[in-house]
């Protein structure tokens, strides 16, 4: 696994397709904050209460200037279904070579009953307007995250 990035660096650049098809890369959100989780697959139980939470609080994002964007190593036709099935609001990108996520310290190793692979690790990545790391979480726990990241991004906000 790469290393995090830390606090006050320069968010790796990327490009990637998302749901529609179309390139999307770190300089489209030049003056905007950003908010890019990994996420392990579509349509799974955790993944899923994830992205449904990101998108309750989508509002509440987008007010405060924010995006939200998802990455998972699934094709955008996946993406598409996933979004669908579940009214969700958020933009997916795909990462099937996951490179993006290899640059984000998100792909590394994992365990689960006894057999150790290679997969998405969950972390989000709270980016300033001027593409840098503001705050990182790894290792993510779903239950309340969405609304500790939209919390974390007030504070910073209230800081200004």
């Amino acid at each position: 696994m790469t290393n995090l990035p830390q606090i006050g660096e320069p968010a790796p650049q990327f490009t990637a397709k998302d749901q529609e098809g179309n390139l999307v890369n770190l300089q489209d959100f030049r003056r905007k904050w950003l908010v890019l989780y990994f996420y392990p697959k579509d349509n799974t139980p955790g993944c899923t209460t994830e992205a449904s939470d990101f998108t309750s609080y989508a509002p509440q994002f987008k007010e405060l200037g924010a995006t939200i964007i998802g990455v998972s190593p699934d094709s955008p036709k996946t993406h598409c279904k996933f979004i669908e099935k579940h009214n969700l609001s958020l933009q997916l990108l795909s990462d099937p070579e996951h490179k993006i996520a290899e640059a984000y310290g998100a792909w590394g190793l994992k365990k689960f009953m006894g057999k150790e692979y290679m997969g998405i690790i969950r972390s989000t990545f709270l980016i300033t307007p001027y593409g840098n790391m503001a705050h990182v979480w790894s290792k993510v726990r779903v239950k309340n995250h969405a609304a500790n990241v939209l919390k974390t991004l007030q504070e910073f906000l209230s800081d200004k």
